[in-house]
């Protein structure tokens, strides 16, 4: 469940710099920086950024409202961040099988 992030890619003059605009802001007014993997994930613009980093194609990230600007490594291909931004807020997909916090196991929820 969830509802997926409409993402407009825009490619800087800046070689390796892609701006992504977003349909919702991730962080209001306030600029959100990162040149690595956070270590806390309390905002949405941390958890974006340490899923982007997962990736590999990362150098940078800054977050301001709805737009995240992305420093690639050379040779990233940026649209596979496309996809990562689109289901930030993807909890439930048909066919996935949902966990529930703290159980070691989980069931697969019937339609």
């Amino acid at each position: 469940m969830g509802q997926p992030v409409a993402v407009t890619v825009t490619r800087s003059h800046e070689p390796g710099r892609v701006r992504y605009e977003l349909n919702r802001s991730l962080t209001g007014q306030e600029h959100e920086n990162y040149e690595s993997t956070p270590h806390r994930t309390e905002t949405f613009g941390a958890v974006l950024a340490e899923r982007l980093f997962a990736t590999g194609s990362v150098r940078a990230v800054h977050i301001y409202s709805s737009v995240v600007t992305v420093d690639l490594v050379v040779g990233a291909d940026a649209q596979v961040l496309t996809s990562i931004i689109q289901d930030l807020y993807q909890y439930w997909k048909p066919g996935m099988v949902p966990v529930v916090p703290g159980s070691a196991t989980s069931t697969p929820v019937s339609a």
